[in-house]
């Protein structure tokens, strides 16, 4: 349980919507704390963990690090938000994020190639 240091989310906005399953990195999760703490803002988690049918039903590919705990999707509307939120995820030493008109992908798959950032 990572309770104790992320005072900002909860399990259930972090689990699958389809299963029910949560299975979030601790590492992950604290440092996601630590950008929501220099943020001042809140974070509005669209997806966290993902199970392998929850994942295709969105699209997602088959190596994605919501199936491993290791990635979540944040609501960003608007471009003060998408710049706040980059801001702190890259002082929170993030180094993986995908940016879309309504949300940014953020990750900390150390199996993926490291500082990158890609559009949708």
């Amino acid at each position: 349980m990572w309770d104790w240091y992320c005072r900002n989310f909860t399990h259930k906005e972090m689990q699958c919507p389809c299963c029910g399953k949560e299975a979030m990195g601790p590492d992950f999760m604290e440092r996601l704390q630590t950008a929501r703490d220099i943020a001042g803002i809140p974070f509005k988690i669209n997806s966290g963990w993902r199970c392998n049918t929850h994942n295709a039903e969105v699209g997602g590919v088959e190596t994605s690090s919501h199936l491993t705990g290791h990635a979540a999707d944040i609501q960003a509307d608007t471009s003060q938000k998408r710049l706040i939120i980059i801001d702190a995820l890259l002082r929170a030493g993030f180094c993986r994020m995908g940016v879309a008109k309504t949300f940014i992908h953020v990750d900390d798959d150390e199996n993926k190639p490291q500082e990158r950032m890609w559009l949708y």
